[in-house]
């Protein structure tokens, strides 16, 4: 008896995996990497003349995207989604409410954000409904709100941090193109919008935007 129960089971078992099989080739439908997590160098390029390049910044960003398919194959699809932005930058320019300056006594000179990022992708990959380890090419642009900015340093012993300055420009875009095979991806950005607004050294307007580059992880 037990043993017809168990050729039974193993009948009913092997169905469903066919009749599972049969859905996805029937319905093709399918969404591809809705959440990602990225890690990036950060460079501030386009500095004034007199301000030394930056040392090492790095970014920490997380976040959902709606993945919407565009063709029947599913190998080109629409992306638009919210996320979570961190950035720390280690710089020679000085801060302060209404100015910046370059002092080469201070020390420890870094920007802290935080910020909500907005992606919006147009995705080409080799996937199908089954096989998770293809080719993407994912380009766009990214929209970056800044919820806290705090520009602080060191000067003869005492701590100086300035948050939520005027000068930092809230909201920045830029375009993105991350490439890569599986889960791994290469991810480059260049940002389009300066990093500050209104803001001069040395009677010279400072246009500095954002570079970034670094890897981006797909997932489900």
């Amino acid at each position: 008896m037990k043993k017809k129960i168990l050729i039974v089971l193993l009948f009913l078992i092997n169905s469903n995996l066919f009749s599972q099989n049969d859905s996805i080739n029937v319905n093709p439908k399918y969404w591809e990497d809705q959440l990602y997590i990225g890690v990036a160098y950060n460079i501030f390029n386009n500095q004034p003349d007199a301000v030394d390049a930056s040392e090492f910044s790095a970014g920490l960003s997380f976040g959902y995207i709606k993945d919407i398919p565009l063709n029947k194959g599913n190998t080109f699809a629409a992306g638009i989604g919210i996320g979570y932005n961190y950035d720390l930058y280690t710089h020679t320019l000085v801060a302060n409410e209404t100015n910046f300056t370059i002092n080469d006594d201070a020390s420890l000179n870094k920007l802290k954000t935080h910020n909500i990022e907005f992606p919006i992708q147009i995705r080409w990959r080799t996937s199908d409904a089954i096989n998770y380890s293809f080719w993407r090419i994912y380009a766009g642009m990214r929209v970056t709100y800044n919820l806290y900015n705090k520009f602080s340093y060191t000067l003869e012993g005492e701590d100086f941090a300035f948050k939520n300055i005027n000068s930092y420009n809230k909201v920045q875009t830029g375009i993105e193109l991350s490439v890569g095979y599986g889960a791994f991806n290469l991810y480059t950005y260049y940002g389009l919008s300066s990093v500050y607004k209104d803001a001069t050294f040395d009677n010279e307007t400072i246009q500095t935007n954002i570079i970034k580059l670094g890897v981006i992880f797909y997932l489900l």
